[in-house]
């Protein structure tokens, strides 16, 4: 049967399921789908009341019998079946023309897993309908949609901070030659203010509060505020005294002394990392530099954090949010030659910071 025929019938898609979004490229289409990796349902009834964005906008506002779910904790699969249907929705609306379904799909997974944490995510992916499942590190599907020269035996060092857990790699070759996966990502952010809020405040808020004050006024490095911006934001939540309603200000310096020590983990895995380059490879960083993407790689001055810290010239790629889901568009474009992406059984030198 020819292979352009097969092309009629069937459709192929890059599905980054991340820990905050998720993220479906589709071959020939582009990104289809961008919407987050929450999910809520009636224990009452037992069924699903809304997906993605919809769901999103319940967290911490829905009463006993409506949960809001998560079903991906720091990268992982943490409740299987509510990751099928949450793919499954979000199959059912990518308005494919296909006549029996998605015949591949390539997943971007942290690098590190198990091989039952692998699993998990290859078994959700087809019992959600996808009849063949290939996976892929997201450090090099991110080099890829960075547009970094990983197929040369040359090193590119790219940083993926997501909202679960944020991946150190240095590629070459295609492969990954060094790598580190930390828990501290977006996600840690989050808790680190909501914990600071607390204790310095007194306030009690919850995770979508200190999402936005973190996109607002979050910044890595001293200075007054990322240009343009609010040096300062009102937050809202529950005094934790007399359990009334309260409005704080909060400033941006105050933003990033609660994200201090997370922020520490990922500069210092980052310089473990540099360090443990092979010498040859060392010298390749200094000239192409690291390359940060993810959301994490939207708080202010990150980037100028670790290039002091590193001493490499660090930058933030074009797009960074959806940096892995271009990588994972290249790779579909043509499944069987971008084969030895999947098939590698090389792994990284894991590096282990105590």
């Amino acid at each position: 049967m020819p292979w352009n025929f097969l092309n009629y019938f069937f459709t192929d898609i890059g599905i980054d399921l991340g820990t905050a979004n998720v993220v479906i490229y589709g071959k020939q289409k582009g990104v289809v789908v961008n919407e987050p990796s929450v999910t809520a349902i009636n224990r009452k009834t037992n069924r699903m009341m809304a997906v993605g964005d919809e769901a999103k906008k319940m967290l911490a506002r829905t009463p006993a019998h409506i949960e809001v779910i998560r079903p991906l904790v720091s990268g992982v699969i943490a409740d299987f079946e509510m990751t099928q249907e949450l793919l499954r929705h979000f199959f059912k609306h990518l308005g494919s023309s296909s006549l029996f379904g998605f015949r591949r799909a390539v997943l971007a997974i942290p690098d590190g897993l198990t091989e039952v944490e692998r699993k998990s995510v290859e078994d959700a992916a087809l019992n959600a309908g996808c009849s063949r499942v290939y996976l892929v590190e997201s450090p090099v599907a991110a080099a890829l949609g960075a547009n970094l020269p990983i197929h040369s035996p040359a090193a590119s060092l790219i940083i993926d901070i997501g909202g679960g857990t944020t991946d150190i790699a240095v590629i070459s070759m295609g492969s990954p030659v060094i790598s580190r996966t930390l828990k501290t990502a977006g996600d840690k952010f989050n808790e680190d203010i909501i914990r600071y809020v607390r204790e310095e405040f007194k306030l009690i808020i919850g995770e979508p509060t200190a999402e936005l004050a973190k996109i607002m006024v979050g910044s890595a490095i001293p200075g007054e505020h990322r240009p343009g911006g609010p040096g300062e934001i009102a937050i809202k939540g529950r005094d934790a005294a007399s359990g009334l309603p309260k409005e704080v200000i909060i400033k941006s310096s105050q933003i990033r002394t609660a994200l201090q020590r997370s922020l520490k983990i990922i500069v210092d895995a980052t310089q473990d990392v540099v360090e443990s380059t092979p010498p040859e490879l060392a010298g390749d960083l200094l000239e192409r530099g690291i390359h940060l993407c993810g959301g994490g790689a939207l708080l202010w001055g990150l980037d100028q954090l670790i290039e002091k810290e590193t001493s490499v010239k660090t930058t933030v790629v074009e797009d960074p949010l959806l940096c892995v889901a271009r990588g994972l568009g290249q790779l579909i474009e043509d499944i069987d030659r971008n084969r030895p992406f999947f098939d590698n059984p090389l792994k990284a030198l894991e590096i282990r910071i105590s």
